[in-house]
């Protein structure tokens, strides 16, 4: 132990302040440091080729960032950091200096929402009620992400057990704030993932998306959020909300960064049924699909339906702004698009079954679980208050297959599920769009405290009921520092057109910038 200790606080010695790593000392090469704020993965892995940092470096760079900013600001993003995270980037370092080969996602510091099961390291959807719960497996996407090289740096800090879409409180861990503005909230559920990588806490995220929670909390946090195709992406060993809509996936500071991590994860688990639907709809790899000029020629239908429905002033600016960005990059607009019959459609689209799915999951945690059900939840008194009238009600409203008004199935055999998806379908092909857009949020991210200001969340309306994917990035800045989102939402397993217009659309504009009191001046720049 003693070993253990005095070689961490070495570690952490050998960085500079102000610079995110330190040259190796070791490195006749280096001339200059490496540059954390807002580092890429790509640019990572040129840091370690060039001999200008090492994982070890990396790593120590970021627990300090964590351990300086998260707290000391009240941001209050992170729940825990792991503790193996250093033993695991001296392995990561002394493999490249054997093979001279980075894995994929070569020691790329993942910050993982606490709903994801993660071995050895407190998992607790962000309930008391689970405290101390470490798995002792990874979920699917966790394991797929170590093998690539990544290493869980830290669990983020969610909405209890992912009911909020506007705000990340949970019973374990308190309130998480936006780094943009400390007085506004990051939305919910992945708020915390959100937070951390918005202020630089780890080079990308996990989320999970049951209806907004991938996408609400990028645009609220200047981040791309991919909702991808429900069955493209396991979600074995991630405690659920609604399973019928749940997907989780990557959360990024460039679509170039999440489509890596999509790359990682996507693909048939056998543990998620789910999955099977993406047999032979996974392409050799997403980042060939990172184009540049992917916007010229391609057709992008405007949704006023949803972007024209009470939006802020300011949000709807940067939407008719992004319109004729887009234009100024080459596709031909189509406004308005419009599906028939989409209010009819889109109505009695949920289906209360969080108890059915949460049972089932904890069920299958093993004999270190907590709590085995939501009835022990509730019985325990350890959740926050803003969600108990949340877990009463499912409580006492359980609804399975075959019950109720439709089938609450999933989005391949639910009628009312394909018949959205088909209504949205066929409108593209009618109009020959490529993508819909809309605002993600209509409205600015909402005061700490003022639940009355949740308003405007577009992403609940399509694609956590047809299945589709949605992609959103960053479309500006209102009010000067509160960020919002563009939305794209593709057909199903379309990801590579989505991939290559909201890249196109990212590398046009640059709108992403990191918050201001989460950004330190370099040394020398």
């Amino acid at each position: 132990m003693a070993d253990k200790l005095s070689y961490l606080i070495s570690a952490l010695l050998s960085l500079l302040l102000l610079s995110g790593c330190t040259p190796e000392a070791t490195s006749s090469a280096t001339t200059a440091d490496f540059n954390l704020q807002e580092a890429t993965i790509t640019e990572i892995h040129q840091a370690f080729k060039e001999g200008t940092c090492t994982c070890q470096q990396l790593v120590s760079a970021y627990l300090e960032r964590i351990e300086k900013y998260d707290q000391p600001t009240k941001l209050n993003a992170i729940v825990v950091t792991n503790p193996e995270a250093l033993e695991r980037a001296r392995q990561l370092d002394e493999e490249y200096r054997k093979t001279r080969r980075l894995r994929p996602l070569h020691c790329i510091p993942v910050i993982v929402k606490d709903n994801y099961n993660t071995k050895g390291l407190q998992t607790a959807a962000g309930s008391l009620a689970m405290k101390g719960f470490k798995p002792n497996e990874d979920a699917y996407q966790v394991r797929e992400l170590k093998e690539a090289g990544a290493i869980v740096l830290a669990k983020s800090n969610m909405a209890e057990w992912a009911f909020s879409p506007m705000v990340s409180i949970s019973s374990i861990a308190g309130e998480t704030l936006n780094p943009y503005s400390l007085e506004h909230v990051p939305a919910g559920s992945s708020g915390g993932t959100a937070a951390a990588v918005a202020a630089n806490f780890g080079t990308v995220g996990l989320g999970t998306d049951t209806g907004n929670s991938i996408r609400g909390p990028s645009s609220h946090n200047a981040l791309v959020g991919f909702r991808s195709t429900l069955g493209l992406t396991s979600r074995h060993g991630i405690a659920p909300l609604y399973l019928r809509n749940d997907v989780g996936g990557p959360m990024a500071r460039t679509v170039e960064d999440a489509t890596k991590v999509l790359e990682v994860i996507a693909g048939y688990d056998p543990a998620d049924p789910l999955t099977k639907h993406s047999q032979g709809k996974v392409p050799q790899n997403y980042t060939q699909f990172l184009d540049k000029n992917g916007l010229k020629g391609a057709r992008i239908g405007v949704l006023r339906v949803l972007s024209d429905k009470d939006p802020d002033p300011q949000v709807k600016a940067l939407f008719e702004q992004a319109i004729a960005d887009l234009q100024a990059l080459g596709a031909v607009i189509v406004d308005p698009f419009e599906v028939a019959h989409f209010d009819s459609l889109r109505k009695d689209q949920w289906c209360a079954v969080f108890q059915r799915d949460i049972n089932e999951y904890l069920s299958a945690q093993g004999a270190t679980v907590p709590v085995k059900n939501l009835d022990e939840i509730i019985a325990t008194g350890k959740y926050s208050s803003y969600i108990e009238e949340n877990l009463k009600y499912f409580q006492k409203n359980q609804v399975g297959p075959d019950e109720g008004s439709h089938t609450c199935g999933d989005a391949y055999h639910d009628p009312k599920r394909i018949a959205f998806r088909n209504a949205i379908e066929e409108a593209m092909d009618h109009f020959k769009v490529d993508a819909i857009i809309y605002p993600t949020w209509n409205n600015p991210p909402a005061k700490v405290g003022d639940f009355e200001g949740y308003k405007g969340d577009n992403s609940q309306i399509i694609a956590p009921h047809t299945g589709q994917p949605a992609f959103t990035v960053p479309m500006g800045y209102t009010y000067s520092s509160l960020p919002a989102g563009l939305q794209f939402l593709g057909r199903m397993f379309d990801e590579p057109t989505l991939i290559r217009l909201t890249y196109s659309y990212e590398q046009g504009t640059k709108h992403r910038k990191p918050p201001v009191k989460f950004t330190e001046k370099v040394a020398g720049k």
